[in-house]
């Protein structure tokens, strides 16, 4: 009960004020306005990608999220910036759209929350059209030895504490194992932030 209370009530307040950050929400605004046509964001959780659309370039929004509570939050942001946002209370293993339908997948701060995050991509690559765009903007494993040792340790904490969050995938690699193409990719620690949370890979990828 207790957990459950907590996942609830307190959770989602805990990840928008995490995932909220200066640095956070700069590395948001690198990504989120080449977002274009239809677009599925996989995640939305409370909303804060939705300061940064840029209005012109959107035909529709399809936001995707397992929480009720997170998707509540973002309905309000969505609302306060006057962008229609279709909600789906869904997990991203199973996406319940057409095939071929989508323009451009936005993924910040997902991937590393996903269950299952092969199945993920591959139900991404079924709904992405042809000619589709992947933007995404992910923390992940770092390059440094010593960082990479309190990421695993710190680990299975970590998910407890944040809603299944993994401080330690391979972003690049799981992208590049589930057959998609890296057309782009930057990374860097963040500042202003802890390096085993820190650490971060945006760029874009393609079928």
């Amino acid at each position: 009960m207790i957990k459950a209370a907590y996942e609830k009530y307190l959770l989602p307040k805990l990840l928008d004020t995490c995932c909220s950050t200066k640095p956070v929400n700069y590395q948001r605004k690198k990504i989120v306005p080449y977002a274009r046509g239809t677009i599925l964001e996989i995640g939305i959780g409370s909303g804060l990608n939705i300061p940064f659309y840029q209005k012109s370039n959107i035909q529709k929004i399809i936001g995707l999220d397992p929480s009720e509570e997170l998707c509540e939050m973002a309905k309000k942001c969505a609302k306060k910036n006057k962008i229609d946002v279709n909600f789906l209370i869904n997990s991203a293993e199973e996406i319940n759209l057409p095939s071929n339908s989508i323009d451009t997948v936005l993924l910040t701060y997902t991937l590393c929350t996903i269950p299952e995050p092969l199945d993920a991509l591959d139900e991404i690559k079924r709904v992405l059209k042809s000619d589709g765009n992947i933007l995404f903007c992910e923390h992940g494993t770092a390059p440094d030895l010593n960082v990479q040792k309190w990421q695993n340790r710190i680990n299975p904490l970590w998910g407890k504490l944040f809603g299944g969050c993994n401080i330690n995938r391979d972003i690049p690699n799981l992208i590049l194992e589930s057959g998609l193409k890296i057309n782009k990719l930057d990374q860097m620690y963040l500042p202003s932030t802890p390096k085993i949370v820190g650490y971060n890979y945006w760029g874009n990828a393609s079928l």
